[in-house]
C-alpha cells in the first residue's frame, strides 16, 4: 500500500507549531491536542506555507524557516488606525499590547492590537500579529487524503 503524498488538492490533517526565531511559541495545534485540517488551496494557509507541505507524506515531520516576506509579509501602514476612546465600551480595559476583536461591516471580526493610548486617541494595528517576523513552521503530517471532488 503506497503512502499518500501531499499534492495541490490533498486534504491534510497535521499538527503544527509556529515559533519565532527566539524559540517562543506563536501558535500550536498541540496546546489543545487538536490537529489542523485543511484542503490545499482552500486559503487556510498562505501559498508559501502550502509550498512547504507539498511532497510530504503521512507520518513525516519537518521544520521550515520562513522569513517575514515568505510568512506574513511586512507591516502595512494602512492597517494602523487611530480611533477615539469613545468607540470602545466603557467596560473594556484598553492597554498596550492587548488584542481586541473588532466587528466588520459584514459581521465578521478582525483582531486588532492596541499599540498605544494617548489621552482619547487609541492606536490600533490590524496587521497580522506575526507580520514582519521570521517564523519556524514545524509540521507533523498525521493523514493525507485525496480531496473530495464535488460531482
Amino acid at each position: 500500500m503506497s503512502q499518500t503524498i501531499i499534492g495541490p488538492d490533498s486534504e491534510v490533517i497535521m499538527h503544527f507549531d509556529l515559533k519565532l526565531e527566539d524559540g517562543s511559541a506563536a501558535d500550536s495545534t498541540r496546546v489543545n491536542n487538536k490537529p489542523a485540517k485543511l484542503v490545499m488551496g482552500d486559503g487556510s494557509l498562505t501559498p508559501n506555507f502550502e509550498a512547504c507541505l507539498l511532497g510530504l507524506e503521512k507520518g513525516q515531520k519537518k521544520s521550515f524557516t520562513l522569513h517575514a516576506e515568505e510568512a506574513f509579509g511586512k507591516a502595512n501602514p494602512d492597517n494602523i488606525h487611530h480611533m477615539d476612546r469613545s468607540r470602545f465600551g466603557a467596560d473594556i480595559e484598553i492597554q498596550e499590547g492587548a488584542i481586541l476583536a473588532f466587528s466588520q461591516p459584514d459581521g465578521s471580526e478582525i483582531p486588532g492590537i492596541i499599540r498605544s493610548v494617548a489621552g482619547d486617541s487609541v492606536t490600533v494595528d490590524f496587521n497580522h500579529p506575526l507580520v514582519g517576523q521570521t517564523v519556524i513552521f514545524d509540521v507533523e503530517i498525521i493523514d493525507v487524503k485525496p480531496a473530495k471532488r464535488e460531482a
